[in-house]
Formats: structure tokens, sequence, C-alpha cells
């Protein structure tokens, strides 16, 4: 039975763990599991909930929160998307096609940053 916390299966935690920064050696508290961390920030996202609501299955959920924005701001969760982007390429499993519409949306004249210039009283005092 699948536990509703689970959002990685074996195979894709076995995919991304690799690509995670190991403790620098650092004294103090030892990461949290890398997988149950990245799944409690999986797991934030789907529901779109707040940060303080993560179950505590995932641990403290500062500790999430801080490790998402340090791989963020590092650069780590774009270094795994380029690995797992690649490895996908190469298994031909994604699709590159694109669909282009040309559908065109105009924006009303108040939804706009951009002066309307409509003629208008001051060009009719203007002499000629």
């Amino acid at each position: 039975m699948k536990s509703r916390y689970a959002v990685l299966s074996n195979f894709q935690g076995e995919l991304i763990v690799p690509f995670m920064p190991q403790p620098t050696g650092k004294a103090g508290r030892p990461f949290n599991d890398h997988r149950l961390t990245t799944e409690g920030i999986i797991y934030r996202y789907r529901p779109g909930i707040p940060w303080r609501d993560l179950p505590e299955r995932f641990g403290p959920w500062q500790s999430v929160w801080k490790r998402h924005r340090r791989y963020s701001l590092d650069g780590t969760w774009g270094q795994v998307l380029a690995v797992l982007l690649t490895q996908a390429d190469t298994a031909e499993l994604i699709n590159w096609e694109v669909s282009v519409d040309s559908t065109v949306n105009r924006v009303h004249q108040h939804g706009s940053n951009m002066a309307r210039h409509t003629g208008g009283t001051v060009e009719l005092q203007e002499s000629a």
C-alpha cells in the first residue's frame, strides 16, 4: 500500500539523490535525508499549502524550507533539472513539439501603463 505522503517512486528517488550536495563536514546537526526532504518540498507544492502546514512526517518545516531555499539559490535544483531532462531526452521520453496559437488579446485602455494619445484639446489649441 502506497503512503499518501510518498511522492517519489524508488526509481525517481535514486535518480535525484546522487545530484544533491553532500554535507560539508561542518560541526552541527547532520542533514535530513535528501529524499524525505525532497518529498516534503514536492508535497508542499502539490496542494499549495503554506510551509507551516507541512506534515510532521517530513521533519521540521523550517528545515525543509531552508533546504529548498538553499538549493534554489545555489543552483542545485537547476542542475538536477538539467540532468533529468538530458537523461529523459536521451531515452527519447520527451516530445519537444510546440503548439503556437495566433490568438491576439487586447488590453483594456485603462489596463495599460502606456499613455493614450487620442488627439483631443491639446492638438486643437496648437497654432497652424
